[in-house]
């Protein structure tokens, strides 16, 4: 930016200690460079998409990354053996417009962006592994935290007018994984969100501890580019990692 600057000889930023801010000369260029800049996109994703090769990029928080699509890419590989699939992780959505992926997962607040799935509520309820299930109890069993989510015992807390002591009190964990690996080897109870955790209950590595549950407002929710910017045949591959997963 600031070589930018210098060839132009305009200052577009102002730097303070808190941080940038655009200058008059900043705002007045800043909506021709956004427009700019989104059709060089479009025109890169136009020239990714005429590639013959069937690569698919997948953006996803790390919980959905580790937990959800697992079992859904090997659904996927299985049926469509052609595709290249890479996925990365990120705490928070891309711009579809901008960035190269083709389809995003997240858990996150519902828009009205046509583009989008509502795969599945986003609802709290408490899980443990079986050897805890007989023996737990909510004031004095460890409780296990995702950093990322660390108000969930509280929201199901007074959501449900359960009493589980402190709930920030325990061992927290950077990554919701981690959490559940723990939660499976019976270090303490986990706040589970149900889309994640469903097929471990299934399996039965994990246990329901409560049959209340509290839903967070928020969605696991499948985004896509606008149709003129999507891959051939993405809708199909969309709908196959959307659809029911048989174990």
């Amino acid at each position: 930016i600031k070589a930018v600057e210098a060839w132009a000889q305009v200052t577009l930023f102002r730097r303070q200690a808190q941080g940038v801010t655009l200058t008059a000369e900043g705002r007045d260029v800043a909506k021709a460079f956004t427009r700019a800049f989104d059709e060089m996109a479009k025109a890169t994703q136009t020239l990714r998409n005429l590639s013959p090769t069937s690569e698919i990029h997948i953006a996803a928080l790390p919980s959905v990354a580790q937990l959800w699509l697992p079992p859904r890419l090997g659904h996927l590989r299985t049926l469509r053996p052609e595709l290249k699939i890479s996925v990365s992780a990120m705490e928070a959505p891309p711009s579809l417009t901008r960035d190269l992926f083709d389809v995003a997962l997240f858990i996150d607040n519902p828009t009205e962006n046509p583009e989008e799935r509502i795969l599945a509520e986003d609802v709290l309820f408490p899980v443990c592994a079986p050897v805890l299930l007989d023996s737990h109890a909510f004031t004095d069993t460890p409780l296990l935290h995702d950093q990322t989510w660390s108000e969930d015992w509280r929201l199901w807390s007074e959501g449900t007018g359960t009493d589980v002591g402190d709930p920030t009190a325990g061992p927290k964990y950077s990554l919701y994984g981690l959490a559940v690996e723990e939660a499976k080897s019976g270090a303490g109870l986990l706040m589970a969100h149900g889309c994640l955790i469903a097929p471990l209950i299934e399996t039965g590595a994990l246990c329901r501890v409560s049959e209340n549950e509290v839903p967070t407002g928020k969605a696991l929710v499948m985004t896509l580019p606008y149709p003129s910017r999507r891959k051939a045949g993405l809708e199909e591959v969309a709908d196959l990692l959307s659809g029911p997963l048989l174990l």
